[in-house]
């Protein structure tokens, strides 16, 4: 009886910690728009959400699954470097799915939690542009032009280590891409980046589990190797995030979120046909929480919508998303000696 509320308080937790700040980070390959080539970025806006650098506090294998949709839009007048091609006109809809697992060995290095995982994105991506400026080997077309497929992106490996005091936690994070995706050369659909990309992460969360409130802050960097197809190297992007939750009862929670991106340098290479193609935009979002078990070990499901506004050199869109997060195994602490 006595370990039942460390169980729940794990999951609770590990949605809070490792839902927001791992495998939602996978569905930046969908193609959400952060200026960059093709629009899109190893970091996904809106991950760093309430709790997020709450760790899970017991030992264990942890999995995150979640379904994630956008549509997005880029006006007629906007260029995009797509896929090696350039367009204009564009609209994107994406629906894929994002598995994490996550390996927590100790919780006390020193009085630090350590994190290791995996994800992968799965999904359809479908794209329709106006006008089809350039093609992939100089070649000028006009009249619209549509792609959709169904592809593997690029795996990620990710670390984390998280400490804390009294209610407040900290977590630096790091995010690799593998560019061993299912990248199509050429073409307007994908989830694979086809190029290196590294993030680092700094979160804070002020979490009292008496009143029920979460106050969290992230910032992070993005750098991008080059794409070997295309000649582009995508610039360091940075991201801001903020977010405030309620917990009403141990089912329940909502909140709200926000973010801020902005490219700090320029895309280069000879595939970098639109120049610099610094962008930034700014978003505004929900969330809401729901925890309950699946069989003996507890699980949560988390759902976001986000809407962008002030966008520049990237497409504008809304997104929703719909997590599950639930233990694999659990290492109990030791019984005290009676």
């Amino acid at each position: 009886m006595g370990q039942e509320p460390n169980v729940r308080s794990a999951a609770r937790r590990l949605v809070q910690g490792l839902g927001v700040g791992l495998s939602l980070a996978l569905a930046a390959g969908a193609h959400q728009a952060q200026a960059s080539e093709s629009g899109a970025s190893l970091y996904l806006l809106g991950s760093g959400g309430p709790g997020n650098a709450v760790m899970p506090p017991l030992r264990g294998v942890f999995f995150d699954n979640e379904l994630y949709y956008y549509k997005g839009s880029l006006s007629g007048a906007k260029q995009l470097p797509l896929g090696g091609n350039v367009v204009a006109g564009v609209d994107a809809d994406i629906l894929a799915d994002f598995a994490t697992v996550l390996w927590v060995p100790t919780t006390d290095l020193h009085g630090v939690t350590v994190g290791l995982g995996a994800a992968l994105p799965v999904g359809n991506v479908d794209v329709d542009a106006d006008v089809f400026l350039t093609g992939p080997r100089g070649a000028q077309v006009g009249g619209g032009v549509g792609d959709s497929a169904t592809v593997i992106g690029d795996p990620i490996a990710t670390a984390m280590l998280g400490w804390s005091k009294g209610n407040v936690h900290y977590q630096v994070s790091t995010m690799l891409n593998v560019p061993i995706g299912d990248y199509r050369k050429d073409e307007l659909a994908n989830l694979a980046f086809h190029r290196w990309a590294l993030d680092s992460s700094f979160a804070v969360s002020w979490h009292d589990p008496k009143s029920g409130w979460d106050v969290s802050g992230k910032a992070g960097l993005t750098l991008n190797g080059e794409n070997p197809h295309t000649d582009y190297t995508t610039g360091t992007e940075m991201h801001l995030e903020a977010a405030i939750e309620k917990t009403f009862s141990p089912r329940w929670s909502a909140g709200l979120q926000s973010y801020y991106f902005k490219q700090v340098s320029t895309d280069r290479g000879p595939g970098a046909v639109l120049g610099p193609f610094q962008g930034e935009v700014t978003g505004v979002g929900a969330t809401a929480a729901y925890t309950f078990k699946i069989g003996h070990m507890p699980a949560t499901l988390r759902a976001r919508a986000f809407t962008e506004f002030n966008a520049t050199n990237r497409m504008e869109g809304d997104s929703f998303w719909l997590g599950l997060t639930v233990p694999l195994s659990l290492k109990m602490p030791a019984a005290p000696p009676p």
